[in-house]
């Protein structure tokens, strides 16, 4: 009888301990999809929704259009279903900062945007901004400005957002995860205490430019690929920043790229990017029916697939890779995982499954 409740006590103990460290990851959705369709997606095992995206408009923040409007005013209605749920705002994106650089280079710009930020929290009820400049003082979408200044200019916003916002909103931004941002773009030990996440781009590492085909969002560096998501921790454990800070991103989508030989089915060859495909439209059957086989990087931990008859590389993440990463975030002691973007993903037994499953 004692063994028994003293195995019962132990087991108790495990579940509060799973649900303890499970309450303590974030899990975090960008969104760039429309008012209506994120109804049939499980909100509920989400932390954190980053609202994708809004723009400056002049030195301010700005929601672009009565739809978007739509879109933020029912996130925030979803907590409801999930009210531990928190709705960012996020500023830019891919081709969405070009006025970037300018604006954040002065006190005045920095501090109207700081404020707009706050005025468009408290009036749409939403928990806090996200920054997603591509990139700082670094080159990122073509023709937009970037500068040496930038690196200190963003540190300067980070602490302008701090001041006007306060503890009550949080502060997070995107960040590449190719060295030439961990390296170049932050003050990494300036901008720690301003901010609350760092929502690591661990995804794209090899992407539309790239001449050479690869993992595009491998959790471990490979012999041949260095860029992974455990590179970039390396580097945040080697400056002394806060792991408890970092997010390790994910991706809700692959990349298909035509390659110019058969070597390695694919992997670390000369190619070029031909298209991405959404998980909620992948389908492993089909494309193998369409001559692609599916290979497993063990070194990498992560999934590809292989035409060799048409010569095309699909790189992605599925199931396996998902619950590896959670797991990583886990075990790493990060803040934890978040991914592009949840309108990519099927609404029922997709890859936000998967993570859900892997912390429970």
């Amino acid at each position: 009888m004692k063994r028994l409740l003293l195995l019962s006590g132990l087991l108790v103990a495990c579940m509060a301990n799973a649900q303890t460290s499970s309450k303590k990851i974030s899990v975090i959705a960008y969104y760039a999809g429309n008012a209506t369709a994120i109804d049939a997606y499980p909100v509920e095992k989400l932390t954190h929704i980053i609202f994708s995206f809004c723009h400056l408009q002049g030195n301010e923040l700005h929601v672009d259009k009565m739809a978007d409007t739509l879109t933020i005013q029912h996130l925030v209605e979803l907590k409801k279903r999930n009210p531990s749920l928190k709705i960012i705002l996020s500023l830019g994106g891919w081709g969405g900062c070009k006025t970037c650089s300018p604006v954040f280079a002065t006190e005045k710009g920095r501090k109207d945007f700081a404020l707009s930020v706050k005025h468009l929290n408290e009036y749409f009820k939403t928990d806090g901004i996200d920054i997603d400049w591509e990139y700082p003082a670094i080159p990122g979408y073509p023709d937009h400005q970037y500068l040496p200044e930038d690196k200190q200019n963003f540190t300067a916003l980070m602490k302008e957002l701090r001041k006007t916002l306060g503890n009550k909103y949080e502060i997070s931004f995107a960040a590449g995860g190719l060295d030439n941002f961990l390296h170049e773009s932050v003050e990494w030990d300036k901008i720690n205490r301003y901010v609350d996440k760092v929502n690591l781009m661990s995804y794209d590492l090899v992407h539309g430019n790239s001449t050479v085909t690869g993992h595009h969002t491998p959790l471990y560096s490979t012999p041949q690929q260095v860029a992974s998501a455990d590179h970039a921790i390396h580097f945040f454990d080697s400056i002394h920043f806060p792991l408890n800070k970092v997010v390790i991103g994910a991706a809700m989508y692959g990349r298909i790229f035509n390659v110019n030989n058969d070597a390695e089915n694919g992997l670390y060859q000369p190619g070029k990017f031909d298209h991405g495909i959404s998980w909620k439209k992948f389908n492993q059957q089909e494309m193998e029916q369409q001559g692609y086989v599916y290979y497993w990087d063990n070194t990498a931990k992560a999934p590809y697939m292989y035409n060799k008859t048409q010569h095309k590389l699909f790189t992605y993440d599925n199931e396996q890779s998902m619950a590896l990463k959670t797991k990583y975030a886990v075990d790493k002691g990060l803040n934890g995982i978040m991914f592009w973007q949840l309108a990519d993903d099927k609404p029922g037994g997709g890859l936000l499954d998967a993570i859900d499953r892997a912390l429970h």
